[in-house]
């Protein structure tokens, strides 16, 4: 009986951890980094289509997994945002549309402006759908970028 409690145990601390394990620690906002506020401002044009989201996460796979993993974690790269985190979920589409176009060199990452517009607002549409993990037995939040 006591390998099978010592098992559940085990399984039950895991479940705790992997929210925080699956995310990037070390991730640190750049406070110079900041959209202008007519860029902040913009309306994603595509905010009533959701079924654009999809293309989103192709476009995300295709261009973003390689740095901030195919979930958004931020685990590949030491930089690498964790775009599931409150504080980048919290920022406007606005200012994400600006960040993907414009890009941020000093922290590697790379301006996407090459790619179309509209598949810049689809991009944001899908980093929407990325959520953390619900934190449980009110675990404090993870550092933020």
């Amino acid at each position: 009986m006591s390998t099978i409690r010592t098992g559940l145990l085990t399984i039950f601390a895991i479940s705790l951890l992997s929210p925080l394990l699956a995310q990037n620690t070390s991730y640190q906002p750049d406070p110079k980094w900041q959209a202008p506020p007519e860029a902040a401002a913009r309306i994603n044009p595509l905010a009533e289509k959701p079924d654009a989201a999809a293309g989103g996460k192709k476009l995300f796979l295709r261009n973003c997994a390689e740095c901030h993993a195919e979930n958004g974690s931020g685990k590949v790269k030491k930089h690498a945002a964790d775009l599931q985190l409150p504080v980048v979920q919290a920022q406007s589409d606005g200012t994400l549309f600006w960040k993907i176009t414009n890009g941020n060199p000093d922290r590697g990452m790379p301006s996407f402006s090459r790619l179309p517009e509209m598949q810049r607002w689809q991009l944001v549409l899908f980093l929407r759908t990325l959520k953390s993990a619900p934190q449980e037995n009110n675990l404090a939040p993870i550092s933020l970028r």
